[in-house]
């Protein structure tokens, strides 16, 4: 009995030492390296959904978890632009750097809205590879979920079938709630965004933009700017949506002048979570854009 408990042991530390390492930069492509990898991967995630991955900053935790990572999943379109190549540097992992197998962008595997702005600091946060906030759009979601089931199956042949399958899983439980998302947003009116962070939901249910509450992107309202959106708006009907780390102050001035609801949601599903998460998620964004 003891040599059978031993050797299931053994089979057990065997299968876990098989298992790839993933690193994911954001509580979403966790999410996508969990849902496509299933058993077959471990997986990390270096910033907590409530944080904003424009301004975290590279720390010795995440040098420590990229150090012996076979897979970097990172957003990409230079939304973590200021800290993952000094925290990818200072790993000294071979294997993530770019153009390695084991460093995937998940914005070069779809394409982006915004693309072509001019990258000109002046501008405020541009970001001229496209918007990099599609994780809102489980369509492309989808797709990047299909690429990194190819990648992994790269790293991984003997596993290849696995990551295909639980890809293609994951797209098709997208294609069967696309409809309901969609009939649900129908009819709500437009929105006002803090940032540009919800447009590709709002393409997604073909709802619009209204404006944004920073006159540029990352540069908070001025009192002119909030006063220009207050006279173009009034009479219409909308809603404001903002994070919890996106600052009150000028959304409760609009709602109050406009009389728009306010509505505080997350962009990212909750920390380790899987598609049940991330399906959440969207759920929530669908039902915020009703004023009711």
């Amino acid at each position: 009995m003891k040599k059978i408990l031993f050797s299931l042991i053994c089979l057990f530390a065997a299968h876990a030492a098989q298992a790839l390492e993933v690193v994911a930069t954001t509580a979403s492509m966790g999410m996508l390296a969990r849902e496509v990898g299933g058993a077959q991967v471990r997986v990390v995630e270096l910033i907590a959904p409530d944080r904003d991955a424009h301004t975290v900053q590279a720390r010795p935790s995440m040098m420590r978890a990229l150090r012996d990572a076979d897979l970097l999943v990172a957003v990409g379109a230079d939304l973590e632009i200021g800290w993952l190549p000094p925290a990818v540097s200072g790993a000294a992992n071979a294997r993530i750097q770019p153009g390695k197998p084991g460093w995937f962008e998940a914005a070069l595997q779809i394409s982006l809205l915004d693309v072509g702005q001019a990258a000109d600091r002046a501008l405020g946060d541009v970001h001229p590879a496209g918007n990099p906030h599609f994780q809102l759009d489980p369509q492309r979601m989808a797709l990047v979920g299909k690429a990194l089931g190819e990648r992994m199956a790269q790293l991984d042949p003997a596993g290849a079938a696995g990551y295909r399958q639980r890809a293609a899983a994951f797209a098709a439980a997208v294609e069967q709630r696309v409809a309901g998302w969609r009939q649900r947003a129908a009819g709500t009116p437009g929105v006002l965004l803090y940032h540009r962070d919800g447009n590709y939901l709002l393409a997604f249910v073909g709802r619009p933009v209204l404006g944004y509450i920073e006159p540029i992107p990352g540069v908070p309202p001025t009192a002119l700017h909030l006063a220009q959106l207050v006279e173009r708006l009034k009479g219409v009907q909308g809603v404001i949506l903002r994070t919890a780390y996106q600052p009150a102050a000028g959304a409760e001035r609009l709602s109050a002048a406009l009389g728009w609801p306010i509505r505080v949601l997350s962009l990212e599903p909750a920390a380790g979570g899987g598609a049940a998460a991330y399906f959440a998620l969207i759920d929530a964004w669908v039902a915020a854009l009703s004023v009711k």
